[in-house]
């Protein structure tokens, strides 16, 4: 049976990378919602509540926000 790591058997420096990435992701997130909500559907390549529930629920290291934010929009008129 393979052993698991536990939070207390990482190093300090992988404890805090680990931190700074979840933040960095949830922060992504976040900011991908509220303009997702702010924006006019007609703005928004595909449907809005498919984006949601992909920024919500997908672990993707903020690619999928990421991909909202750069990709998902169209520029306003």
């Amino acid at each position: 049976m393979a052993m698991t790591r536990q939070w207390s058997d990482l190093s300090p420096g992988a404890r805090r990378l680990i931190v700074v990435l979840g933040s960095f992701e949830a922060l992504l997130k976040v900011v991908a919602l509220v303009d997702l909500a702010r924006r006019p559907a007609a703005e928004v390549r595909g449907k809005k509540w498919i984006w949601a529930l992909s920024i919500i629920l997908t672990n993707s290291v903020g690619a999928v926000p990421a991909a909202y934010l750069v990709r998902g929009r169209r520029p306003a008129d």
